[in-house]
């Protein structure tokens, strides 16, 4: 029998808000509850603009100053992050929870070898000589798939191709053996067979360390093969959670039912066909205009959108209504 797995991260009503200026408030969290369990890879599935970063973000504490939480805790291993000083924040980002952002373009360096970057998460953290810092960097770039993790090192990110870069944050990303690492949309600048190596390589490293990943997506076909479970977010809101399996195949949510519905097409078709190609009707809630009925009409005992007796914070009126 196998045994469950210890809950290592607990989000608990967690709102945030942003003030780009007095006249407006934009919702881009509503009440979001969560669960991971240690080792288990959780996807995380919507569309832009649905709040994916913004919940990564806050369990880094590393939102903008025109953001605001609202309401909530984040309770890692017990400890609630919200509450805790910046110096505290500092020491668990990149060695207890670390994150692999979206653009590797973006994140390095230009002016900065890669292999003195994956060093410098190591310096932050932990007590090395440089000649350990560059063993380990070095032993840290076969792992994620260098050959020559010596020659590597030396390089500059713009030597590098753009699935050698996704590699090289991979690296700083686990150089510490964080327990929880969050990856938003690390594939989505990848083509299919990149993405399909990086994902391999997600599951390789989670076996190694046996840790937990928070993988941020908006491509339910990339989650399906790759994630334990899948969370749907809409509108600031967990509106769907369940087994991969179950959420793919039998989808509850209208939202959910109808992306699926989209990707289905897709690899059906193998392309986009002028006129053929189905929407999903009507717009997303405005977060700075919501409805007046409100997104979230409060805790629904037995919402019909969970899985498995998981209890949802809202449930989000269909985006056709």
């Amino acid at each position: 029998m196998a045994v469950p797995r210890k809950t290592i991260l607990q989000i608990r009503g967690l709102s945030v808000t942003y003030s780009p200026d007095a006249a407006n408030v934009v919702h881009a969290l509503d009440a979001v509850h969560l669960e991971i369990r240690g080792g288990e890879v959780l996807g995380i599935l919507g569309e832009s603009g649905c709040g994916k970063t913004t919940l990564a973000h806050a369990l880094l504490g590393l939102l903008p100053t025109s953001a605001r939480v609202a309401s909530g805790e984040i309770l890692f291993h017990g400890r609630d992050l919200l509450s805790l000083p910046e110096s505290e924040l500092r020491a668990i980002r990149g060695r207890e929870i670390s994150k692999i952002p979206q653009d590797p373009a973006l994140s390095l360096n230009p002016v900065l070898t890669v292999g003195s970057q994956v060093a410098e998460v190591l310096r932050a953290h932990l007590s090395l000589t440089a000649r350990e810092r560059r063993d380990s960097v070095c032993e840290l770039l076969h792992e994620v798939g260098f050959d020559q993790p010596e020659t590597i090192y030396d390089t500059y990110p713009h030597q590098l191709s753009g699935g050698q870069r996704q590699r090289i944050v991979i690296a700083q990303a686990v150089a510490c053996r964080p327990a929880l690492l969050i990856a938003d949309e690390p594939t989505s600048k990848l083509d299919g067979p990149l993405r399909s190596e990086i994902s391999a390589l997600f599951l390789k490293l989670r076996q190694q360390y046996g840790t937990t990943i928070l993988f941020i997506s908006h491509d339910p076909t990339v989650l399906a093969t790759f994630a334990g479970r899948i969370a749907l977010m809409y509108a600031g809101n967990i509106v769907e959670v369940g087994n991969s399996a179950e959420v793919c195949m039998r989808p509850l949510h209208p939202y959910t039912q109808a992306l699926l519905g989209l990707a289905r097409f897709s690899l059906a078709t193998g392309a986009i066909v002028k006129g053929r190609f189905p929407k999903i009707q009507g717009a997303p809630p405005d977060p700075a205009n919501l409805p007046a009925a409100g997104l979230n009409p409060g805790v629904r005992t037995g919402c019909k959108y969970a899985r498995s007796g998981i209890q949802l914070s809202s449930c989000p009126n269909p985006r056709d209504r």
